[in-house]
């Protein structure tokens, strides 16, 4: 792992949403994003006073703090406004925001709350188109910026514990490309990366979730991609060295999604 830096981010100012904790991607990728240069603010809603440590990580990363539910509109708009005036206009937004509100009650698919679905997706993927719309209504976003957000394959395959969250990956990445094709006039890009299953606060609210990382581990040639490759990989697409790729959802999962079968899953099935 990197630990000097590039510079590949120099001079480059942006909002990164979602960071809660030292287990967040979110927060591995604004600790790479620092390391490579990158200025940012940090931004999460506003409960994460209590339950996280982000002001840990704007200590020690010197960004301001954002405080905004991305499922306000009147929030956004205060955020975008505020990191404007703090950070001038930005080079990239990261959103790594995700809840599934009847996987964290246990409740199954077939039996969904649509109150609780319709609040998974709106805090899980519209709150992407949200945030991109509030950063260009504001005039916050540069020419040429980048934006990230983060995904699941469970956006293009079912798996079953996954239930919900799935349905609001493939929105998030519809989401994606649908703004893409109205952003490249600026040259600002948008990309969704599909990550492995990560041992994450969020993550491990999902029923199942040591199976399905287990599984990913076992299949992906590579094994799992953890937080740390995440961000770098993240910092490649936040970067000028991808200014050509957009409306893309990356697979950064070791291999998984290519895969089929292994010998290691074959000989276990056999011997059961």
């Amino acid at each position: 792992m990197n630990t000097a830096g590039h510079g590949l981010l120099a001079g480059k100012k942006g909002v990164i949403f979602g960071a809660l904790n030292d287990k967040s991607i979110a927060w591995a990728i604004a600790e790479a994003v620092y390391r490579e240069g990158g200025r940012f603010a940090l931004s999460n809603a506003p409960m994460a006073q209590r339950l996280g440590t982000l002001q840990e990580l704007a200590q020690k990363t010197d960004s301001p703090l954002l405080w905004a539910d991305a499922t306000s509109d009147k929030d956004l708009q205060a955020a975008f406004e505020d990191a404007k005036a703090a950070l001038g206009p930005l080079d990239f937004i990261v959103h790594a925001i995700g809840m599934g509100v009847n996987v964290r009650k246990r409740r199954s698919y077939e039996q969904l709350r649509y109150n609780w679905y319709i609040k998974t997706l709106d805090i899980s993927a519209v709150s992407l188109h949200r945030i991109v719309h509030h950063a260009l209504e504001c005039g916050a976003l540069a020419d040429g910026a980048s934006i990230v957000a983060l995904s699941y394959i469970g956006a293009q395959r079912s798996f079953s514990k996954y239930q919900e969250m799935g349905d609001a990956k493939a929105l998030l990445e519809s989401i994606v490309r649908t703004w893409g094709a109205r952003l490249g006039a600026r040259k600002i890009r948008i990309n969704a990366i599909s990550q492995s299953p990560t041992r994450t606060t969020a993550g491990q609210g999902i029923a199942g979730f040591d199976a399905m990382y287990e599984y990913g581990n076992r299949l992906s040639p590579l094994g799992n991609a953890d937080a740390a490759s995440c961000a770098d990989y993240t910092v490649t697409l936040l970067s000028d060295l991808a200014r050509m790729v957009t409306m893309q959802t990356l697979y950064h999962d070791g291999g998984f999604s290519s895969m089929g079968i292994t010998d290691e899953i074959v000989e276990a099935l056999n011997a059961s």
